[in-house]
């Protein structure tokens, strides 16, 4: 018999916002599939649930997802070669009849590595079971630590990839409230279009929200460039508070 495939959301850091039926599902399952962003690198999804669960007797299947963009054939077929890889991992189990779970930072559904598998999954292995469990994104979180609601009524909110972001203005005639994610690497730009639109004080970025390295600045221009994280977003709101840290 085929065993059942779980996706986790393991929450943005903290182990105590792992939603208790994700610890009952890693505790039950015989092999867990992590991850990782650089060969060898350490896995935050694991360091999450290591401390809340007890991985005693469980197999780890690493898997690793280069954290780059597709720039041609070769960054391509390197990514297709690690998937692959994964999916055979994952497959050999299932097959063995050995529950698994595939965890995944913050929420399976926003932004994660799991659904470059998920089709391959199904293709590969028809009838195959899969349950989702949702997870706290890093947004939620990171405007919790802040004290700032995302939204209320019929405001409308809008969660962009800052990177990809090429005109701020477009974007707040339609919307109340802003999400902008993984901005370590475009800090520069967005705070010279939020100034231009009068919005910089209405500007809150966090990063590794839930961490023991946490930050959570409402001033943007003092944030270095250099020192940025990875795990890390702004949270623009035209309206209302803006937090209070």
């Amino acid at each position: 018999m085929i065993g059942r495939l779980y996706v986790v959301g393991v929450g943005p850091g903290d182990p105590e916002l792992l939603t208790l039926k994700a610890v009952r599902i890693l505790g039950c399952v015989g092999s867990i599939c992590v991850p990782r962003g650089t060969e060898g690198g350490e896995s935050l999804a694991l360091s999450i649930i290591q401390r809340a669960v007890s991985l005693d007797g469980k197999e780890i299947i690493e898997a690793y997802f280069p954290m780059k963009k597709t720039a041609g054939r070769s960054d391509r077929a390197e990514l297709d070669a690690q998937w692959s890889e994964t999916i055979s991992s994952i497959l050999d189990r299932l097959r063995r009849g050995i529950d698994t779970a595939f965890i995944t930072i913050g929420d399976p559904g926003l932004y994660s590595t799991f659904f470059y598998l998920y089709e391959r999954l199904i293709e590969d292995c028809p009838g195959l079971q899969v349950e989702i469990v949702p997870g706290v994104s890093s947004i939620n979180a990171s405007a919790a630590r802040a004290g700032i609601g995302l939204a209320s009524g019929d405001e409308r909110i809008a969660i962009l990839p800052a990177n990809y972001v090429s005109d701020l203005t477009s974007i707040f005639q339609r919307f109340d409230t802003v999400v902008l994610m993984k901005v370590y690497r475009v800090l520069a730009e967005v705070r010279a279009s939020l100034a231009d639109l009068g919005l910089l004080d209405k500007a809150v970025y966090v990063s590794r929200a839930g961490m023991a390295d946490e930050m959570v600045s409402a001033d943007l221009n003092s944030l270095n460039s250099d020192e940025l994280d990875y795990f890390s977003l702004i949270i623009v709101r035209k309206q209302g508070t803006r937090g209070t840290k």
